[in-house]
């Protein structure tokens, strides 16, 4: 099993970079970070870590092919590439649907699935060749090129996946793994996988080959009910953006989020913390002491066959920026990364 850690890169960049740092000191799998414009840019944030580490793997999870052009996210991954010898890979999506809002579009009108494929096969190209002619639904090109090229023989695309089943085929069949994002039992995963393991069949891959990543709401602390508290602070913000059949898939009835979602739309950010339950919270997290943790993970992810934990470290400073409530006693995210290392991976060894 390896482990991640996935940031919003919203906290002052010095700390997001120490914390890059350690986590490669620490021997976690990569550090991605969400393209998204609400946050600072996660391209210039690794361009300026590459040579203060020296394993760790960059990359977006996910970048969103609708507002960044594929061959820009390929020309940027392939930089990065360079920048750290070899260190970068994608993670491609059709992006936050409530970040597209805000920029009018309606995503119900982009074709999503089928614009991520055929973005992933343009990624591919312009990666492996340097040089793309291509007529598309979504993109077309004639002669294209850059410069900019890859330092690994062949960098890992994948693709970020929530709905599915179509998702899930698509990402096994056509990328190097999938993401999946947000969720926390064992029904979910095995729809994941059962899904995933007939789009690599139909390419002629060994689903176990592919990059069958968890991206979860994450915080463990010594204080369980302080991680929890810091969990649940961020469940309704990740959750307003599952899809309905995930939901159900989780456990939870779409109806259950719906006055929190609407707390989110008024603005009333701790009114939509107040109303989510601490059982829903439980249900849509990972979080707790180390030991809990752990359990959570063996009994509701691992045995489907996931062999990535992708984790969305929760701490206080993160609930304080994009929530405006103070929690107390939960770790900051440097000694969260520590924990995970001494207390959970040994787990998976």
């Amino acid at each position: 099993m390896k482990f991640s850690y996935v940031m919003l890169p919203d906290y002052p960049l010095d700390q997001s970079l120490r914390s890059i740092q350690l986590a490669d000191e620490l021997g976690y799998y990569a550090v991605y970070a969400a393209d998204e414009t609400w946050h600072k840019d996660l391209w210039l944030l690794f361009a300026a870590a590459a040579d203060k580490t020296k394993n760790v793997r960059f990359g977006p999870s996910v970048s969103g092919v609708v507002l960044r052009e594929p061959t820009l996210i390929a020309q940027a991954a392939a930089t990065l590439d360079e920048l750290t010898n070899g260190r970068a890979e994608v993670v491609i999506g059709s992006g936050n649907f409530g970040l597209l809002a805000q920029y009018k579009i309606d995503w119900t009108g982009t074709k999503p699935l089928s614009r991520v494929v055929e973005g992933a096969k343009v990624i591919r190209t312009f990666l492996d060749d340097g040089a793309i002619t291509f007529d598309g639904e979504f993109f077309s090109y004639a002669g294209l090129f850059t410069f900019a090229r890859p330092v690994q023989e062949r960098m890992p695309v994948k693709i970020g996946a929530m709905r599915g089943p179509k998702s899930f085929e698509a990402s096994a069949e056509f990328s190097d793994g999938c993401h999946h994002a947000l969720s926390y039992t064992r029904e979910a995963y095995d729809y994941m996988v059962k899904h995933c393991r007939i789009g690599a069949e139909r390419a002629g891959k060994n689903v176990e080959d592919l990059d069958l990543g968890a991206w979860v709401v994450f915080s463990v602390g010594e204080d369980s009910a302080a991680a929890k508290e810091a969990a649940r602070s961020m469940v309704g913000l990740y959750a307003s953006a599952v899809p309905h059949e995930q939901l159900r898939r989780n456990g939870v009835d779409p109806e259950e989020l719906a006055p929190i979602i609407a707390a989110l739309g008024a603005g009333d950010l701790g009114g939509a913390i107040d109303l989510t339950p601490p059982e829903l919270a439980e249900t849509l997290s990972i979080a707790g002491t180390p030991e809990e943790c752990v359990e959570k993970i063996k009994r509701q992810i691992e045995p489907a066959g996931i062999n990535h934990m992708i984790l969305a470290i929760t701490d206080a400073a993160l609930v304080k920026a994009l929530m405006g409530r103070d929690v107390e006693g939960v770790p900051d995210v440097d000694t969260q990364l520590r924990l995970v290392h001494d207390r959970v991976m040994p787990a998976f060894a």
